[in-house]
């Protein structure tokens, strides 16, 4: 039992370790490596034969949702975000991502191989994973320099680090006359050619990079490992893109909820980390950036009125329109100006303006202008819904 009590000690030490590191906001190397250490003190605990029981909190101000929950949550949202666009709200553009993959197994068999000793396999990979951000050369230099490697099996590792492709690399690593020897490499290879079929059969596999310098820190991980790169554009034709970081991670762990079970089943699992936060300044950055005039809204047309007092009459022809499920605004001014009204509709970028005077009343017709040609029709008040889906050739939301 005094064994028992000494790791349920040392559990507790670790477990205020790593809280105060998080604290102090270390680097991610750092607390994930004191965050692998507290999982094997935690491992070497076992079962506790139903004495202490591992309960799996929800987070204050979170829950879980089921697929059934989430189905209705995703329709709910679709309703609202239509509505709000109907009603002219923006939407921002969503960045292009690319998918880089490799495999834990891949790794370790690749270390073997080039004669890494098994005690600083870990502390390689957490080198390996920073030629993302740094050159080989620096990376090397961390290698051999700060943590003892062999200048030789260094030289070893940068052969195959340094690659990435698609299935065709996978199966040139197959073939590899040292690496297809390695039991543990063979398995991950083979997982990754399989994967790459199906991401063929998705339309998708151009969209992924094997790629043998990503290696991802953590002792949990067990097979695929994946991050997501956000993509920047390129400045000029030709140029390649710019990766800009990783933006989402994760990969698969077969054994580290087993370590939570009383009974060490074996539970596969594969997680995934979204950088949020860092997605929302990526997308605020490129806004901030672009110069170009874009069109922010869906709104399909703009109502106006060419005189004053027409507030009322205004409100109830754009009412007509969201009920018939046109995308409309009006500009919430009592007595706007036309041309105040015409103006926000070429910065909006709002391709037609429905205008309403006393003599379009009485003739029972709306003025409808096209934007860019300034071209004015009269179109007769119950033919308008169908002019506007003929013009801007969307199709409706009735929401």
């Amino acid at each position: 039992m005094a064994g028992r009590e000494t790791l349920e000690e040392l559990v507790r030490l670790q477990g205020e370790r790593v809280r105060g590191l998080k604290q102090q906001k270390a680097s991610t190397e750092q607390i994930e490596e004191e965050v692998a250490k507290l999982l094997k003190l935690k491992a070497q605990l076992g079962p506790d034969e139903g004495k202490h029981k591992f309960v799996l909190k929800t987070p204050k101000g979170t829950r879980d949702y089921s697929p059934r929950q989430m189905a209705v949550r995703e329709k709910v949202f679709d309703v609202i975000i239509g509505c709000f666009k109907r009603h002219g709200a923006e939407v921002i553009d969503t960045p292009v991502f690319e998918l880089k993959v490799n495999d834990r197994r891949i790794l370790d068999g690749l270390f073997a191989i080039c004669g890494v000793p098994d005690t600083k396999f870990r502390t390689i990979c957490s080198s390996v994973d920073k030629l993302d951000k740094m050159s080989w050369e620096e990376v090397k230099n961390e290698m051999v320099g700060e943590k003892g490697l062999a200048p030789e099996v260094a030289d070893r590792i940068g052969d195959y680090v340094q690659q990435h492709g698609g299935v065709s690399l996978v199966e040139q690593l197959l073939q590899d006359p040292k690496l297809s020897q390695n039991k543990q490499a063979l398995e991950g290879l083979g997982d990754l050619k399989l994967l790459f079929e199906y991401l063929t059969l998705f339309g998708v596999a151009d969209k992924i990079s094997f790629d043998l310098s990503l290696a991802r820190g953590l002792d949990y991980y067990t097979g695929v490992i994946y991050e997501a790169v956000l993509l920047q554009p390129p400045a000029q034709a030709g140029e390649e893109p710019l990766g800009v970081g990783s933006v989402a991670a994760g990969g698969r762990y077969d054994g580290l909820v087993g370590m939570f079970d009383p009974k060490g089943r074996k539970v596969p699992c594969v997680g995934l980390s979204i950088g949020v936060e860092r997605i929302f300044s990526i997308v605020e950055q490129r806004l901030e950036a672009l110069e170009e005039k874009v069109r922010t809204t869906e709104t399909q047309v703009l109502v106006a009125s060419a005189q004053k007092k027409l507030l009322e009459e205004r409100l109830k022809l754009v009412s007509e329109l969201w009920d018939a499920g046109i995308k409309a605004e009006l500009l919430y001014k009592k007595n706007p100006k036309l041309l105040n009204q015409l103006q926000y509709c070429e910065e909006a970028g709002i391709p037609l303006v429905a205008i309403i005077g006393e003599q379009e009343l009485k003739d029972g017709v709306v003025k409808l202008r096209s934007v860019t040609s300034r071209e004015e029709v009269d179109v007769r008040r119950e033919d308008l819904v169908e002019e506007i889906k003929r013009r801007t050739s969307q199709p409706s939301c009735t929401c």
